[in-house]
């Protein structure tokens, strides 16, 4: 494992950390439908980091980050792109450290994203595309100083979601496969280096849209690519490119990636909200709808363990994209 994301490390990002954040559970997934779920003898376990403190894994890296800064670099602010999670995270995480943040966001983000950035004290600026948002933010680090945290990328944001999968490694005895969403790779490759340390033989997949795969091409490329055009409900999973870091962890540590349809997204949201009486967005339901869909084979009879990874999504939201009535 890299000297950086050894299980020592990662114990001390937790300490590090743990003023800030919350210790989500993890609870066993009984389905209660008229027809099995799962395969016969199949266990299922849910990592309810929507619990998080600001709805979201992504709290974990970009308090990370914030809290290396030093002095001078905090009195200039921090800079983030973002679709909505990591918006909020970053804003959350900056007022913490009594900084400022300048937050670019596509102007199809979801409202109350939006509000729940600027409501942590976040500066949010509205773009056309994702490629404009991240120009931006490199204007801003160039001409104001700022720091750029970034959403997924670099060993800081992955060491603060490794703490993830050590909580998860804690709260269950032992797992044989581990499920995880794959958007630009941060929680994952986090996730993942935690695990693997404590379960060196654990099958790890990720799970990205059908429309969003941008990572699945890089694996099959081997290398980081830019996909632009990108279209799926699933917008925290949708990433207009990969980048060297993270991708590299990925690549190293995931055993395959699935995708999944919208479609199947949709499902998995109805069917977390019947048994689990989760109201997930839809990137949270990713890795239901790969336990229900492409992964069924690969996990008959095992121990398995997901992750609801986030929801800041409003009721209307929710019940329009989910389509429950």
């Amino acid at each position: 494992m890299r000297p950086e994301l050894s299980i020592e490390i990662i114990h001390k990002i937790r300490d590090k950390l743990k003023d800030f954040v919350n210790i989500t559970p993890t609870v066993r997934w009984e389905h209660s439908g008229p027809k099995n779920l799962f395969p016969k003898g199949t266990e299922v376990f849910v990592k309810l980091e929507l619990f998080q403190k600001t709805g979201s894994f992504k709290v974990r890296g970009a308090m990370n980050v914030i809290q290396s800064l030093d002095p001078a670099e905090l009195s200039r602010g921090i800079t983030a792109v973002s679709a909505g999670n990591h918006a909020i995270a970053a804003a959350y995480a900056a007022s913490k450290k009594s900084t400022s943040a300048l937050i670019f966001m596509p102007k199809t983000a979801r409202k109350l994203r939006v509000e729940r950035a600027i409501n942590f004290g976040a500066q949010v600026i509205l773009c056309d595309t994702q490629t404009e948002m991240f120009e931006r933010a490199e204007e801003a680090k160039i001409q104001e100083g700022r720091i750029f945290v970034h959403p997924f990328e670099g060993p800081m944001t992955v060491q603060g979601t490794a703490t993830a999968g050590l909580e998860f490694s804690e709260q269950v005895s032992d797992i044989d496969v581990m499920v995880l969403p794959i958007g630009g790779g941060g929680l994952c490759a986090g996730f993942s280096a935690a695990i693997r340390q404590i379960w060196p033989n654990v099958e790890i997949y990720g799970v990205e849209p059908e429309g969003a795969n941008t990572m699945a091409i890089s694996f099959k490329s081997g290398k980081t690519i830019v996909k632009e055009d990108v279209n799926t409900i699933a917008d925290s999973l949708a990433p207009p490119k990969t980048e060297p870091y993270t991708f590299s962890v990925c690549k190293e540590l995931v055993d395959d990636i699935v995708l999944v349809s919208d479609d199947a997204l949709r499902d998995a949201m109805q069917i977390l909200f019947y048994d689990l009486r989760l109201a997930v967005e839809p990137a949270a339901a990713a890795t239901a709808a790969a336990l229900c869909g492409p992964l069924q084979g690969r996990i008959a009879g095992k121990r398995v363990g997901i992750i609801c990874c986030g929801t800041n999504i409003s009721s209307e939201d929710f019940f329009k994209l989910s389509k429950l009535k």
